[in-house]
């Protein structure tokens, strides 16, 4: 029977980074598992020598100590394997080292003799010289570095956007079904998006271009009185009466939230209505008011339109610090007689003064009805 010694070798081969060699991975988890194996022979060769007075005890600490053999003897197995495998990394060997060494410990200790599988940790966590450590902080931001690029060039968003982004989903996932929506309801919240959606004649239709209003797609005009009424929508009314629907800041957090979860819609309009009258039944009595609830979109949440940012690319902050740029300039003296003058592209929502003189009511006090 070995004598219960740490046989650990204190020239094991350590990495450049500091972590331990595969090898010593595998060296320190055989040494553990056969410490712990033979912390375990011991507890048994106590029972077999004890008086029947003491047996039982003894048989408890030999079952314990047994267990955390097996438990160490399995992580040893896992290295070798892992260790097979040219795609495992050296992390998953260590890993297994250090559940090995924690086993042998505690069988040695059940058996009641000395730790001396402790010893071997020091194997697996030695402290980095400073050449090491700058080594490993350079490595470290090489390899962050790299994956910010390959991120950036995936996404067209630097970190910070990436996670509000994130943040947004987890949003969509929570709030999108508690809209009560269908994708009709996105459809028609993605045409009042285009600036093209309007209300004449009792009906809702998609323009064919802006400013033009008249034909153009039909749009349901149900779902568009629900968005509506539930303030989704807001209108502008044109000198000719033609009301145009645009988006609510409601209506853009609740439509930016619905595209990014579209399995929160429900399949049929009466789907979506089930699942609303689910949802105001305890707050209502009467049937007839529950049914009419139902019909009712709710708003959506307050934490939502609190809480969502949309999200901006390297390309519009690319656009945006030219455009600052611009201004800069302008601020700082402007045109001179050997200077040309920067002319930034007009946005999206620049608009061109009416040479009539005629103004809009963009917010009117009350707001127009559509039906």
């Amino acid at each position: 029977m070995p004598e219960n010694a740490c046989g650990a070798d204190p020239k094991v081969p350590v990495g450049p980074s500091g972590e331990p060699t595969p090898q010593t991975c595998l060296q320190v988890a055989r040494q553990a598992a056969l410490l712990a194996v033979t912390a375990a022979d011991d507890a048994m060769t106590a029972v077999c020598r004890s008086r029947s007075g003491s047996a039982a005890g003894l048989e408890a600490v030999m079952h314990a100590a047994h267990e955390e053999a097996v438990q160490a003897e399995g992580h040893a197995d896992r290295a070798e394997q892992y260790a097979d495998d040219l795609d495992m990394p050296v992390s998953a060997l260590l890993y297994c080292a250090r559940q090995a060494v924690d086993h042998a410990v505690r069988a040695q200790s059940a058996a009641g003799v000395e730790t001396t599988a402790a010893d071997l940790r020091a194997e697996l966590e030695r402290t980095l010289t400073a050449a090491e450590y700058a080594e490993r902080e350079s490595a470290r931001r090489r390899e962050e570095a790299q994956l910010e690029a390959e991120e950036r060039a995936a996404t067209g968003m630097d970190r910070e956007n990436r996670d509000r982004a994130a943040a947004n989903r987890h949003l969509a996932e929570r709030y999108v079904a508690e809209l009560g929506w269908t994708a009709g309801h996105v459809r028609v919240l993605e045409a009042a998006a285009t600036g093209r959606l309007y209300w004449r004649d009792g009906r809702a239709r998609h323009a064919a271009r802006r400013g033009v209003w008249g034909g153009g797609r039909r749009i349901s005009r149900e779902r568009t009185q629900s968005l509506y009424a539930a303030r989704f929508l807001i209108v502008v009314r044109q000198d000719d009466g033609t009301l145009v629907l645009s988006l609510s800041p409601m209506g853009q957090a609740a439509l930016a939230i619905a595209r990014l979860h579209p399995a929160g819609l429900y399949a049929t309009d009466q789907a979506a209505y089930e699942a609303r009258f689910a949802r105001v039944r305890r707050h209502h009595k009467r049937s007839d008011d529950r049914k009419a609830a139902a019909r009712r979109l709710p708003p959506l949440d307050s934490l939502v339109q609190r809480l969502y940012r949309r999200p901006v690319t390297l390309a519009e902050q690319k656009a945006r610090a030219e455009h600052d740029a611009v201004d800069r300039w302008e601020d700082e003296g402007g045109y001179g007689p050997a200077t040309e003058t920067p002319r930034p592209t007009a946005g999206p929502d620049e608009t061109t003064p009416d040479p009539a003189g005629r103004q809009t009511r963009e917010h009117p006090t009350v707001q127009p009805t559509l039906w």
